[in-house]
């Protein structure tokens, strides 16, 4: 055989390594699911303190402004009247609670593929909040949410691998009625992705019809119910321990439609909750335990995500504060009191008070999704896009968080200590042969299912750096994120249900 001219095997296999080291890997070698839960807190001793005063305060202290229906259920599973107009729920209907709930349950997606199960420590970041303000693409500057913001975030986020689940991110401000704002953040939802889905309601009067709006999309009358793939995000507790009327009647509708919910308990320390991290714990739990409890009096072991967030004040000056590592540790706590109970957690991370995209920014994301993450969080809202302390939502935010998460799913998946991966024979054969692992098997090998190589993230050469402009993080994911808004534009309802939709409801969206 003729070799031809300026060729020789050993760099036409050289060439041939390269090419395939710089291919990307054939499976994801960390995907969204991965364990937690190797983060710990809390003592066992520790958290048994918290779950008994939890449970001390809900029968002494009982809770407060419960609306009359719901206050006839308690009555009827054994609560009893207090002084001061509150309701004493006793220990032994919380534990009948925690007891009937359901433990894991299947979130689905429009698209089967891309349903995610729920429960145990396994680990999915997702979305939330409800911004009033975008960092605008084109200024770099924050602007009022608009509906078509709405439309952007949920088509971009549709193309991330890394989030499991779209809540809304911001709310559409140039929506003024509330009728308006929740069947036009619903349609969004449907139209932009086949991801599972969350959505808020303002009243309970609202969920009905949109129901319908869902039926349209999973194929006809009832058939949403059937196989949900929306849940509901509310806040029936305030803090301090009381009930919000409108809230409870948007559980009780959603409950009636067989609508999964979030639950969610957002308690301030030094405001609405105490302080100190061990009380704050113990009130902010004995309050999602109340909602626990509404939900079991109303339709025992309904699927509720137990979404206890700890917040932060900075205590200087009252403002909110979403990166610290005081957030970082509460909310890494509140996700292991949850395991330790038995029920899937919601717990909040990466609500970095940075309104530019920068190295604040980085760090209190980083802190606390990682933190939450290793707690063994479930569902870890907010984790996505947010900024300015949950005022703000960055179309760059998303694509730089998604890759974050990359890194964060491959830090829970861990060593896999093997005899195989100890690699023994390899490692004798690298030092007597060639004196390097390059090019060996099991660097092949390794690089397709251990290692996660990040798209956006610089690892070039300072002088390449140069070369290429000096380019930030925040340039090339402004970049990448309009590159996917000019081409991502999904078609996930049919000309008829667009149609269907558009004939009933007011939409306000090309």
């Amino acid at each position: 055989m003729t070799q031809k001219a300026g060729t020789s095997p050993r760099r036409s296999g050289r060439r041939e390594r390269l090419a395939k080291a710089a291919a990307p890997p054939a499976v994801n070698p960390a995907p969204p699911g991965q364990i937690g839960g190797q983060y710990k807190p809390l003592s066992d001793t520790d958290m048994q303190q918290i779950f008994d005063t939890a449970l001390r305060l809900l029968e002494d202290l009982g809770v407060g402004e419960v609306p009359g229906r719901l206050a006839d259920l308690f009555l009827q599973h054994g609560a009893r009247n207090l002084a001061h107009d509150r309701v004493s729920l006793p220990t032994s209907l919380v534990k009948a609670a925690i007891a009937s709930a359901a433990k894991s349950f299947t979130f689905q997606g429009r698209d089967p593929a891309r349903s995610i199960t729920v429960g145990g420590k396994s680990v999915h970041f997702g979305t939330g909040g409800a911004a009033v303000q975008t960092l605008d693409l084109e200024t770099g500057l924050y602007r009022p949410s608009t509906l078509e913001d709405l439309h952007n975030f949920t088509r971009l986020q549709d193309t991330l691998t890394n989030v499991s689940w779209f809540t809304r991110c911001c709310i559409a401000t140039d929506m003024e009625d509330p009728w308006d704002l929740d069947v036009n953040t619903a349609y969004a939802l449907i139209r932009n992705t086949t991801k599972p889905v969350a959505t808020a309601f303002t009243l309970a009067e609202h969920v009905a019809p949109i129901v319908d709006m869902f039926d349209i999309a999973s194929g006809g009358p009832g058939e949403f119910a059937k196989r949900p793939w929306l849940k509901a995000h509310i806040s029936p507790v305030i803090s301090p321990m009381r009930f919000g009327e409108d809230a409870v009647d948007v559980t009780f509708e959603c409950l009636a439609h067989n609508i999964p919910v979030s639950l969610i308990t957002a308690a301030q320390a030094g405001a609405t909750a105490p302080a100190t991290l061990a009380g704050f714990l113990a009130q902010s739990l004995s309050e999602t335990l109340a909602s626990l409890v509404m939900v079991h009096v109303i339709k025992p072991g309904h699927p509720m995500i137990f979404s206890n967030w700890p917040l932060v004040i900075d205590l200087r000056t009252g403002a909110f504060a979403g990166g610290g590592g005081e957030i970082a540790v509460l909310n890494a706590a509140s996700a292991q009191l949850s395991n330790w109970l038995g029920l899937p957690s919601g717990v909040a991370a990466s609500m970095s008070d940075a309104k530019a995209i920068d190295a604040q920014y980085g760090a209190e994301k980083g802190i606390t999704s990682l933190a939450a993450a290793l707690a063994g969080g479930n569902l870890i809202y907010e984790s996505s896009g947010m900024t300015a302390s949950l005022l703000g939502v960055s179309f760059e935010a998303f694509i730089l968080d998604d890759e974050m998460h990359a890194a964060t799913y491959r830090a829970l998946r861990g060593v896999e200590v093997t005899d195989a991966n100890l690699g023994f024979e390899a490692i004798c054969e690298a030092v007597l042969g060639e004196g390097h692992f390059l090019g060996g098997a099991q660097t092949f090998e390794a690089m397709e299912r251990d290692y996660v190589y990040p798209k956006l993230a610089d690892r070039d050469m300072p002088r390449t750096w140069a070369e290429k402009g000096a380019p930030d993080a925040w340039s090339v994911a402004r970049d990448k994120a309009r590159e996917v808004l000019a081409t991502h534009k999904p078609t996930y309802l049919s000309a008829e249900q667009d149609a269907a939709i558009r004939g009933r409801f007011r939409i306000h969206h090309d």
